[in-house]
């Protein structure tokens, strides 16, 4: 071994002097330029498409520098940080520093391949890469990115993009996504961890997110989107905010992949915490000169009722208005909350202090391509130069929201150009306003029904409504056409028109058919948020037609045409949670009819209906409601078509116009001069999805109508009360509301007309 070492030793002293004179022009040449060397020239090769110029300006060493290892290094970076080259190499020659550069090809074109879910249109909206831009591999890697993101945001999390070059002449490439979309990643399971008031199939009814099943084929809810996973965690917690849990949280929400990324499941920790009610609501008012008994009234929260974050917001949103209303421009409402854990109770104390003398700058309107800005503005509860108002805000972007022009209404207060002024900015997508509906159906009361409709809610973005119906059905049919203007001559009014003809079967129930042909103005205003007033006049020529021989003698001498010229008063007063389904608050509406100007009919007719919405428990709800009706002949008797009729949809039990005044010789319906009817519903769950929009109902109907004049030996006309119980079944299905009733008549009359079952079902397509 000692032999051996000492060979290698004699073998490397050996080769020592060849090595030193192979290293040595490059160690001389290192040497040379470190210790000063000067750069005379710095020469660029390989650049086809970017100009020498160019090149040199990203080189942090010059001609005439002195040569620099660190600062040859720092421009070699910054060439490659340029994004414009696949390649780069700096090499000395004497004193000539050489630049030899690959250029990056630029983009000719990008395609996509095997994408369905998603237009190429709206990749490439979201992509950054365009044609005729330079290509890099970091760039595309990004894309690629983007658009895995997007199909996730649609659920499909099993997608995978490639990206493929094509070269083409002149160092120009063609760029091909290809998408394999994969399947819809679903949402197997969600459940709920720590819940004890609420099942986990009530709070799935809460949040947006649901379980795949198989009538869900109209809904994407069922897969996976993380941002609504995180709308979610805000609907559980506003849901028990609502119902008194003033300590709830969300502790986690966890979605989990499985291995073959086809399925989620998705589970919510929650902490409910106690339930509270109300304790003391007191006002704690900093303004001088404003009386706490002033507003007083507008506070609607009662001790001992559940907690309810939505009332709290509510009132303070009418506080609001209330103090403004005063003449206190500048109000800062906050409500200091006092949990007693001991109690059990929530107490709320809302101080009302000044707020900052802030003012509206300017409104920026972003987003709108077709509605035009002055819709918009029109809808705002504020302009430049008011004091601002969180209040009138919130308001004005509700507002916005209920005009459903828009897919998206986002308004935020930013800071204006001085300490005292702010800026509003709006951004809006817009979506389509455009229908044409197609549809069919079955009513009761008019037999199988068939209709199609055109309408457009913003024409020409001027929020206007034009629409045409025509509806064709066994027992009816109807030509309508109708335009309104929502802010006539540059005010709050919306004011429009219809035209209208309409044809009824009333064989069955009276033996005559008749035809209404005319023309109706109408123009209705706000008085306050939720009182409103309209009024109307209606021209139209009623005929009397197809009278049958054995008909009442009362309904043949109305038979032919008659002109009835008539104007119209409606005043509505609605605080309902919902117009379509309302589930709390009440509306009262008063309708006045005056017959006689110009026309050959001559009356006065009344008419009072309200109705009130309880919630009793968790999608239980009770309503009550009622109307009352009179109308008076002024110098001549009443006309068969202008009196009062009740039945079917109103009175279930009791068939269409099958209750009142009948001639008994021919049981004809005749109707009556007055009318008063009232209805008592428990509309509660069968235990469905929510989504399905299936509910249960039970029903009790009462009513009467009577007082035909001129009377007669052979009129059958007891003014007595009917009486009806009953139950049914509501779907709110995604082709339109399907009904079905089943009532039994209590209290009626031996002339009386009844049906047990009444359907009605229709669908727009």
């Amino acid at each position: 071994m000692r032999r051996l070492n000492h060979a290698i030793g004699l073998i490397c002293i050996m080769a020592l002097p060849m090595l030193a004179v192979w290293l040595a022009p490059a160690s001389l040449h290192a040497q040379t330029t470190s210790q000063g060397g000067m750069i005379r020239e710095i020469a660029v090769d390989g650049n086809q498409r970017i100009e020498t110029g160019t090149i040199l300006s990203y080189m942090l060493i010059k001609e005439g520098d002195a040569y620099n290892e660190r600062r040859v290094d720092r421009s070699l970076k910054s060439l490659f940080g340029s994004g414009l080259f696949a390649d780069v190499t700096i090499r000395s020659q004497g004193e000539t520093l050489i630049v030899t550069v690959v250029e990056n090809p630029v983009i000719n074109r990008i395609a996509f391949e095997g994408n369905k879910t998603l237009d190429s249109d709206d990749i490439k909206h979201e992509i950054s890469l365009r044609p005729r831009v330079i290509y890099t591999r970091t760039k595309v890697q990004n894309d690629v990115k983007r658009i895995l993101t997007l199909y996730r945001r649609k659920g499909r999390f099993a997608a995978t993009v490639e990206p493929k070059v094509i070269q083409q002449p002149q160092n120009r490439v063609d760029l091909v996504f290809e998408i394999s979309e994969g399947k819809w990643t679903e949402v197997r399971n969600i459940r709920f961890i720590g819940n004890r008031e609420y099942s986990d199939a009530r709070l799935r009814e809460i949040v947006r997110t649901r379980e795949t099943r198989w009538y869900r084929f109209l809904s994407s809810d069922d897969n996976y989107d993380p941002d609504r996973l995180t709308l979610d965690r805000e609907l559980l917690r506003r849901f028990y905010l609502s119902a008194g849990y003033a300590d709830f949280r969300v502790a986690s929400a966890i979605a989990e992949l499985t291995p073959d990324r086809k399925n989620f499941f998705i589970s919510f920790t929650v902490e409910e915490g106690e339930r509270y009610s109300f304790g003391d609501v007191k006002l704690d008012i900093n303004l001088r000169d404003l009386k706490e008994e002033s507003i007083a009234d507008v506070v609607e929260i009662d001790k001992g009722d559940w907690y309810n974050v939505d009332q709290v917001e509510e009132t303070i949103d009418d506080l609001t208005n209330a103090v403004g209303g005063l003449g206190f421009s500048f109000v800062d409402i906050r409500p200091r909350i006092k949990r007693n854990r001991e109690d059990k109770t929530v107490s709320v104390t809302f101080e009302i202090n000044e707020g900052p003398r802030i003012f509206v700058e300017r409104i920026d309107i972003e987003g709108n391509v077709r509605t035009s800005d002055e819709v918009i503005r029109r809808e705002f509860r504020l302009v430049e130069g008011d004091a601002f108002n969180p209040a009138k805000l919130r308001r004005s972007r509700q507002r916005l929201q209920n005009l459903d022009f828009f897919e998206t209404v986002n308004v935020e207060q930013v800071p204006g150009d001085g300490p005292d002024k702010t800026t509003v900015k709006v951004d809006v997508q817009e979506k389509s306003t455009g229908s044409l509906n197609f549809g069919f159906g079955f009513s009761t009361t008019s037999g199988p029904l068939a209709d199609i409709g055109l309408s457009e809610r913003n024409l020409l973005g001027r929020g206007q409504f034009v629409s045409i119906k025509a509806t064709l059905a066994a027992r009816k049919t109807e030509l309508d056409f109708s335009f309104t203007e929502p802010y006539f001559l540059g005010r709050d009014i919306a004011a429009g028109f219809d035209l209208f003809r309409t044809t009824r079967d009333q064989q069955d129930a009276s033996s005559y058919d008749s035809k209404d042909t005319g023309l109706n103005l109408r123009a209705g205003y706000p008085i306050t948020e939720k009182l409103r007033q309209s009024w109307s006049y209606t021209a139209k020529l009623v005929e009397v037609k197809n009278v049958n021989d054995s008909a009442s003698q009362y309904i043949k001498a109305e038979a032919g045409e008659q002109f009835l010229s008539k104007v119209s008063h409606n005043l509505v007063y609605d605080v309902r949670d919902n117009i379509r389904v309302p589930t709390e608050g009440y509306v009262i509406k008063l309708s006045n009819g005056l017959a006689g100007f110009g026309g050959e009919r001559r009356y006065l007719s009344n008419k009072l209906s309200g109705g009130r919405y309880f919630p009793l428990y968790d999608q239980w709800v009770l309503s009550i409601g009622g109307a009352v009706g009179y109308v008076v002949g002024i110098g001549q008797d009443v006309n068969l078509t202008d009196r009062f009729t009740i039945g079917g949809d109103d009175l279930r039990g009791f068939a269409t116009s099958g209750v009142g005044p009948r001639d008994s010789a021919t049981d004809d319906s005749l109707g009556g001069d007055w009318m008063y009817k009232a209805s008592a519903e428990l509309l509660f769950p069968l235990g469905l999805p929510e989504e399905l929009g299936v509910s249960g109902k039970v029903f009790t109907d009462l009513g009467s109508v009577g007082g035909i004049s001129p009377g007669g030996a052979n009129i059958n006309d007891t003014g007595s009360v009917r009486l009806s119980i009953g139950t049914g079944i509501l779907w709110i299905s995604p082709f339109g509301p399907v009904g079905m009733d089943f009532g039994f008549p209590l209290i009626k009359e031996d002339f009386d007309r009844t049906e047990t079952v009444r359907v009605n079902f229709g669908t727009r397509f």
